[in-house]
């Protein structure tokens, strides 16, 4: 399988260097690098064609619209997406190939994540408080788990067919959460415990980002929480495990 590595990104070439200098350290290589430059107005293009990265320019501003035409550019038949600010250990790759080639009906593979640059107690708050309860919270309401933008992987086919749906106009919302909420019931999502990567612990210095953070959560759930009830979501989920298991049962 090919994967492409989609990282958009705006104003972060400090961050971005690290970033792509430990997916050049991959024990299993990107067969391409998307980085979309949403706009920055600092070298981040010329850091990513050092890295060897392709870079497509997104000029209109917004995480979503960023990270969505990223995906659309992506040639793999595995899309990988980061942050900037994220850092993957040299397996990472290897362990998301190996997940996806293991398991023909898995979609989504979405993993944890380490505040490495931050003091140990503010690492604990975030993976405690921050990490945990996104997946604490949103699983029930989503019927899986939801997709973590700073490390998360998906077959190209799955964005194929939820692509014209997503909110790419919106700069209010999560593009992963809003991605996660588009998820079919017949799609499969794996939290895979094992897959962390070190991100910044920015959304927890500065109280005005933790907010914005926090706020967008709710603008992305006003979007579809109220289009089905979480319990018909789990439901409906449930029905098609079942006739999944049951075909499998058939088939062996």
């Amino acid at each position: 399988m090919r994967i492409s590595v989609v990282v958009p990104v705006r104003n972060d070439a400090r961050l971005l260097e690290r970033c792509l200098a430990a997916l050049g350290a991959q024990t299993r290589p990107a067969d391409e690098i998307v980085v979309v430059d949403n706009g920055s107005e600092d070298d981040t293009s010329a850091v990513a064609r050092a890295f060897g990265a392709r870079v497509v320019h997104e000029p209109v501003p917004g995480i979503p619209r960023a990270a969505s035409a990223g995906y659309d550019e992506a040639t793999g038949d595995l899309i990988a997406r980061i942050d900037a600010d994220t850092v993957c250990p040299p397996d990472w790759l290897a362990t998301i190939e190996g997940r996806f080639a293991t398991d023909p009906s898995l979609h989504f593979v979405t993993g944890d994540a380490r505040f490495a640059d931050s003091p140990a107690w503010l690492d604990w708050i975030g993976r405690r408080f921050y990490i945990g309860p996104m997946y604490a919270w949103l699983t029930p309401l989503l019927g899986h788990a939801p997709l973590f933008g700073s490390n998360l992987a998906m077959r190209a086919s799955s964005w194929r067919e939820l692509s014209a749906e997503v909110h790419r106009e919106r700069r209010d919302i999560h593009d992963d959460l809003d991605l996660a909420f588009h998820v079919r019931p017949w799609m499969n999502v794996l939290r895979d415990r094992e897959l962390i990567v070190d991100i910044s612990a920015r959304p927890l210095t500065s109280p005005r980002s933790f907010v914005r953070h926090a706020w967008w959560v709710v603008t992305t759930w006003q979007l579809h929480g109220m289009a089905e009830a979480p319990w018909r979501r789990r439901a409906r989920r449930r029905r098609y495990s079942s006739r999944r298991a049951e075909a499998q049962a058939v088939s062996s």
